[in-house]
């Protein structure tokens, strides 16, 4: 059984549907730990709701992202993960992360990389009248969206008239090609 953490700082809509597909054994994983910099976030409590181990912190009560990343780092050690999975996790991964598990960090992003990096890619594309957007897997570097492109998927926008109707065609789409990624990565 392969061992995942998955990171993640909101609701955690990601987290669940790569959950599900481990309980419908469509993924042969175990989500060994939820790390969350929310210690309130609805995706804490769901991994709760799980039974699966939780770490979360508050990053201000540390010194630097180091010292952070360090118990993090140590955790994931003692667990061993094979894979990072970051779903809506809203930090840049440091050094510490990145040197301990090169080429093991991955993310999903809500457009066609690399447009719309950063936050509110939904936003950006709406504020461009863009006619399509997608879904974007990446591995990760200290980048913010920056790093070799694992997998896209494109939709077309043009008849979506709401925030809503795209945000909900667009988790339609990550919940599908991020569990193809993870069973990929996995079984190389």
């Amino acid at each position: 059984m392969n061992n995942i953490a998955v990171f993640a700082s909101g609701t955690g809509s990601n987290f669940v549907a790569i959950q599900e597909a481990i309980l419908q054994n469509e993924l042969n994983a175990n989500i060994a730990l939820l790390v969350s910099d929310k210690p309130h976030s609805k995706a804490v409590q769901r991994a709760k709701d799980f039974g699966i181990q939780v770490l979360t912190f508050t990053p201000k009560d540390f010194n630097s992202k180091e010292e952070y990343e360090t118990i993090i780092k140590q955790t994931l050690d003692s667990l061993n993960i094979q894979l990072v999975v970051l779903a809506g996790y809203m930090r840049l991964i440091g050094s510490t992360l990145l040197k301990g598990y090169e080429n093991k960090i991955i993310n999903i992003h809500p457009s066609l990389l690399p447009l719309y990096k950063g936050k509110d890619a939904v936003g950006q594309a709406m504020k461009d009248n863009a006619k399509t957007t997608g879904v974007t897997v990446h591995y990760v570097d200290s980048g913010m969206n920056t790093r070799n492109i694992i997998k896209q998927e494109s939709i077309d926008i043009s008849q979506l008239k709401t925030r809503f109707e795209i945000e909900t065609n667009i988790h339609k789409i990550e919940h599908k090609i991020y569990k193809e990624v993870i069973k990929q990565l996995l079984e190389e």
